[in-house]
């Protein structure tokens, strides 16, 4: 049996439910647009609002009457949503085979474990790009009655290329954590709060510059929307960063899930 396509098969109920919930989000996110559409009167409301709330949901120096601004506040959908899903189904891909007792099975097909960890990382890879890909093409078609412009399709692709690299993170975390905890059942739940506490990390750096020091421990500070926005790229450093944090997941998967003891 192909483990990559048996793993495929496996979560696809989560993909189609996740694309599901992201698809309705996309649409509604950008019926509310039309209120914002080239109304300058809510400008003047999100002025009056707390500079503190402006930059802890990334409003902060953000023209939300056209398409690029709003879609850079609205991005906390996407960073969250799909990152959540991406550390799930890292987490999932590995743990569920103890957690459904289906070890005894997969480990008595002529593969190695090692064989057996690309084959699912591959699987994880893949149905994380098609969640992002589903993502990206939904926000370009429910744009279209807006006339979307050549600076917002840029910044779309940018941001979802972003995302893309933020899920990759989180998927090799979730794997670290079910790769290293004996526990499969705990070890997904672990691995959401970790990526909660992170986020929270995120919206602290952004309050206060006394902190500062602390934005490289949370990868959602890399890849801000008003950043992308504005330079119309990604940052170097926080590339390289990203990648550490992928290597040292998938470096960790593979060291301690072959030599883990499997619960049967």
């Amino acid at each position: 049996m192909n483990i990559y396509l048996r793993e495929l098969r496996a979560n696809l109920k989560s993909l189609l439910i996740w694309s599901t919930i992201m698809i309705v989000i996309i649409f509604m996110m950008m019926s509310e647009f039309e209120a914002y559409y080239n109304n300058p009167e809510m400008m003047s409301i999100l002025d009056a609002m707390p500079e503190s709330l402006m930059k802890a949901f990334s409003f902060s120096g953000v023209n939300i009457t056209t398409l690029s601004g709003f879609l850079s506040m609205a991005s906390i959908y996407f960073y969250l949503m799909l990152t959540v899903f991406a550390s799930l189904l890292g987490n999932s891909i590995i743990s569920k085979e103890e957690r459904d007792k289906t070890a005894e099975f997969l480990m008595t097909m002529p593969i190695s474990r090692p064989h057996m960890l690309t084959a699912k990382i591959f699987a994880a890879i893949t149905y994380n790009l098609i969640l992002n890909l589903i993502t990206f093409g939904t926000v370009l078609i429910a744009s279209l009655k807006y006339d979307p412009d050549s600076e917002f399709l840029k910044f779309s692709l940018l941001m979802m290329s972003a995302v893309f690299l933020l899920q990759l993170v989180f998927s090799s975390m979730g794997m670290l954590f079910a790769s290293v905890l004996k526990n499969p059942r705990k070890s997904g739940t672990i691995a959401i709060v970790v990526l909660l506490i992170m986020y929270v990390f995120s919206i602290a750096v952004s309050l206060s510059d006394s902190i500062e020091f602390i934005k490289f421990a949370s990868p959602y500070t890399y890849f801000e929307p008003n950043y992308l926005l504005v330079n119309d790229r990604l940052n170097n450093l926080n590339i390289i960063l990203s990648a550490g944090f992928i290597l040292t997941g998938v470096i960790v998967t593979y060291t301690f899930y072959p030599k883990r003891d499997l619960q049967i």
